[in-house]
């Protein structure tokens, strides 16, 4: 989770309920914007490259806003370092 208090949004992601006669087993549909219109690297593709960890990963919470929608927000958490004097 968290603990940086400025929310970063995924941009060109969006997901949808699946459809009524779906299978239990699919929970969300996802669409994510890979190329803009005129050909270029989408939004969505430069912020996963803008934030992508030292082992390449990007990470995203799947969060339900207050009026039960829910949304994509960009895991921002680090592990704290280690105090080398810590024997713990």
């Amino acid at each position: 989770m968290s603990d940086n208090k400025d929310r970063v949004y995924a941009p060109g992601m969006n997901w949808t309920a699946p459809k009524p006669e779906a299978p239990d087993f699919i929970k969300a549909k996802v669409g994510i914007k890979v190329f803009e219109d005129d050909g270029k690297e989408g939004e969505f593709i430069k912020m996963l490259k803008e934030n992508a960890k030292p082992s390449g990963w990007t990470n995203f919470e799947m969060k339900e806003s207050q009026d039960g929608r829910y949304y994509f927000e960009l895991d921002t958490w680090e592990p704290k370092p280690k105090d080398e004097e810590s024997p713990f």
